[in-house]
C-alpha cells in the first residue's frame, strides 16, 4: 500500500480530512474528478473578481469551534446575506419581515402584519394540508405564497406545488421585525479572496491528482490506499445494487457585462415561475459592497459578472447537487449505511456521501467529528 488514505473529492469535507491526516503524518493522496480543487465551493478570479462557480456561497454558522477553524485559513468579510426577491416587476425584502409586509399589504406594525397573516389563514380555512401549496397557505397565508414561494418552489423541485408533499415546507420563518439578515447565525461572512485559497492552503503539501474520476480507474485506486474517504454517492460506489437515489441538479450561466452595477445586490431571487431561473448572483457584490470603484489588483471595477442559476433534472450524466431526502429515498440510503458500516475500507463523508443537504458550516463539524472519530 503505498497510502495511509485515498482521498475521493478535494471539496471541504476531503479537504479537511486530508490535512488532519496530514498533519497526523499520515500520507495520502487526494483525487478529483474536475480539473479543479474545492468542489462546489470553488472560486475563480476573472476580471479581479472571485466568480462562485456552483452557485452563491456564503458562510455562516453559530458554531464557534467551526468558525475559529475555518478562520485559520482565510480572513472573512463582513458580508450579510439580505437577498431580494423579485416577483414579476415587484421587489420583497427576504427573509419574510416587516419590510416584506409593508410593501405587501402596507401594515407598519407587526401586530397588523400578523392579523393580516392570521387573516389569510382563516380565509384559507385549510386544517389539514396535503399538499406543499395547502401546508404553504395554512403558514403564511395566500399573498405571500402566490408572490414569494410557489413559483421558485415549482422551479426548484420541477414539479406543482399541489403534486408535491407537504413535508417539504415544515415551516417558512416570518420575522415581525425591520430586518434583512437572511441567516441568524452568529458568524457570517465571505472569505477574501474567495473559497479556492482555503482549499489550497488545506492541501499544501499534499499529493493531488485531477482530471481523475475513481470509477474509470477505480482496479488501481482502490489497492493503493489502506482506507478510502469517499466523498461522492455512495450508490454509485456500490454499483446501484439497491437502486438509484435521487437529486436535483442545477445549471448555471455566467456572463461578463460592461457595466458597473447590474441589480445592485449579490442575490436575486426570481420567484415567478414563467422565468425560468430562480436567481441571477452578482459575484462582485460578495466582496466589494458599496465601494464597487475599488480598485482591484490595479484594475477599476467597471465590469461586473453575473450567473443566472437554473433548477435541472438530474440524470446519471449531470452533477447531483441535492440529495431529496423523502421517505423512499431515505430508506433505500438507511440500506447503503448500513452496508457501509460493515465495510472496513471506506469512510463516506459529505452531501453525496451520507446522501443529506449540509450547509457549508456542517461539512466542517462533520468532518471535524470524523477526523476525531479515524484519526485518534
Amino acid at each position: 500500500m503505498k497510502y495511509d488514505y485515498l482521498i475521493v473529492g478535494s471539496g471541504l469535507f476531503g479537504a479537511i480530512f486530508a490535512y488532519e491526516a496530514n498533519k497526523r503524518g499520515k500520507k495520502c493522496l487526494v483525487i478529483d474528478k474536475r480539473n479543479h480543487i474545492a468542489g462546489n465551493i470553488y472560486t475563480e478570479k476573472i476580471d479581479g473578481i472571485n466568480v462562485h462557480k456552483y452557485g452563491a456561497h456564503i458562510f455562516h454558522t453559530s458554531n464557534k469551534e467551526v468558525w475559529e477553524y475555518i478562520n485559520q485559513f482565510a480572513e472573512f468579510n463582513r458580508y450579510t446575506n439580505s437577498p431580494v426577491a423579485r416577483y414579476k416587476n415587484e421587489l420583497y425584502n427576504m427573509p419574510f419581515n416587516m419590510n416584506t409586509f409593508n410593501k405587501l399589504w402596507g401594515v407598519i406594525t407587526p401586530e397588523e402584519a400578523r392579523a393580516k397573516i392570521e387573516e389569510e389563514k382563516k380565509e384559507a380555512g385549510i386544517t389539514e394540508p396535503k399538499n406543499l401549496e395547502e401546508q404553504a397557505i395554512s403558514l403564511v397565508g395566500k399573498t405571500i405564497y402566490e408572490k414569494l414561494v410557489k413559483g421558485y418552489t415549482e422551479k426548484q423541485w420541477g414539479q406543482r406545488a399541489t403534486e408535491l408533499p407537504s413535508f417539504i415546507i415544515k415551516r417558512l420563518p416570518v420575522r415581525f421585525i425591520y430586518d434583512n439578515n437572511y441567516f441568524n447565525d452568529i458568524y457570517q461572512g465571505i472569505p477574501i479572496g474567495g473559497y479556492t485559497p482555503i482549499i489550497e492552503k488545506m492541501l499544501e503539501g499534499i499529493e493531488v491528482k485531477l482530471n481523475c474520476d475513481f470509477f474509470e480507474n477505480r482496479n488501481e485506486l482502490e489497492n493503493i490506499a489502506e482506507k478510502i474517504v469517499f466523498t461522492g454517492q455512495i450508490d454509485k460506489y456500490y454499483n446501484y445494487q439497491f437502486g438509484e437515489l435521487e437529486y436535483r441538479s442545477l445549471r448555471f450561466e455566467t456572463e461578463i457585462l460592461e457595466e458597473e452595477n447590474y441589480q445592485g445586490n449579490a442575490v436575486v431571487n426570481y420567484t415567478a415561475y414563467e422565468v425560468p431561473y430562480t436567481r441571477i448572483i452578482e459575484h462582485k457584490h460578495f466582496e466589494y459592497g458599496a465601494s464597487l470603484g475599488k480598485i482591484a489588483e490595479g484594475q477599476a471595477l467597471t465590469k461586473t459578472i453575473i450567473t443566472r442559476e437554473y433548477p435541472d433534472a438530474w440524470t446519471k450524466e449531470k452533477e447531483p447537487y441535492y440529495p431529496i431526502n423523502n421517505d423512499k429515498n431515505n430508506t433505500l440510503y438507511e440500506k447503503y449505511k448500513e452496508l457501509a458500516d460493515k465495510d472496513s475500507k471506506v469512510l463516506f463523508g459529505g452531501r453525496l456521501g451520507q446522501y443529506k443537504y449540509f450547509d457549508m458550516d456542517k461539512v466542517i463539524a462533520e468532518a471535524l467529528k470524523f477526523v476525531k472519530a479515524e484519526l485518534k
